[in-house]
């Protein structure tokens, strides 16, 4: 039976000690060790015993851990799932188990090695500080945006600096008492062009050097990413303005009283 399908998603950081594919196959090679000393002691593990209580203990554990997995395909989610149910299913053969455990180990480290699950606080901007402002969706748009970049999915990242950074803006004139200063005629909100034009003349507010320099950078990358046809951003393109970000965020949040 060959199931070794998909590409491998091991990370150039490293695989984890506490990662979902680790944890699985810990728990594997517990339950063919289980298997076998149950049958050195002559017990069943379909019984109620000690081997069939913990062979059934680790079965749970390892669905729990196979959840957390994330699959490129569907086919590979069937093939893994097979896999895991040979080797913790009590009725399998000695044989087919093995054979089962030597194959789910190969999937493991390589089409579903998996990383650790990155901080909260990692990325492009800390989630701890949205927190603090008590506006939810503040802290959904940062937890996308991070989860973008540590993802490597550095269009969507951008994309969504783009909108963290247009609300920030809004929420300090807000925050001022002048929001009508960035709306039109309609009553809506204006487009984030206009909005740092008008955040850079603003007379409420002090911006600091480093933003002011920062801001077209920002807006620049939002629009390639938003609406460049043939622009596809890479790391380094969202790392050449990480810090400017990182400032000019917290700026408009302290200017707004949520900080």
């Amino acid at each position: 039976m060959s199931t070794r399908i998909g590409r491998t998603r091991a990370s150039a950081s490293g695989q984890s000690s506490n990662s979902a594919s680790e944890k699985i196959e810990q728990l594997a090679r517990e339950a063919t060790d289980v298997a076998k000393k149950a049958r050195r002691h002559h017990q069943n593990l379909s019984g109620d015993n000690f081997y069939g209580n913990k062979l059934a203990t680790l079965r749970a554990d390892a669905t729990n851990a196979f959840r957390s997995l994330s699959s490129a395909t569907v086919g590979d989610s069937s093939a893994i799932a097979e896999l895991v149910e040979l080797v913790f299913a009590a009725a399998t053969e000695k044989k087919r188990r093995a054979a089962a455990f030597q194959e789910l180990v190969y999937n493991l480290r390589t089409t579903w090695r998996s990383t650790e699950v990155p901080r909260e606080d990692e990325g492009l901007f800390p989630l701890s500080l949205l927190f603090q402002t008590n506006r939810g969706y503040l802290s959904t748009i940062g937890r996308q945006m991070n989860g973008s970049y540590t993802s490597g999915w550095y269009d969507a990242a951008s994309t969504m600096m783009r909108r963290l950074l247009e609300a920030a803006i809004i929420e300090a004139f807000e925050g001022k008492n002048i929001a009508l200063k960035i709306k039109n005629h309609a009553g809506d909100y204006l487009q984030l062009t206009d909005l740092i034009n008008k955040a850079l003349a603003e007379s409420a507010w002090s911006l600091s050097r480093n933003s002011k320099r920062a801001l077209p950078r920002l807006r620049d990358l939002g629009h390639m990413s938003s609406h460049g046809r043939h622009f596809t951003a890479q790391k380094s393109d969202v790392d050449v303005v990480k810090q400017d970000f990182r400032v000019v965020l917290e700026e408009f949040l302290r200017h707004a009283g949520l900080l």
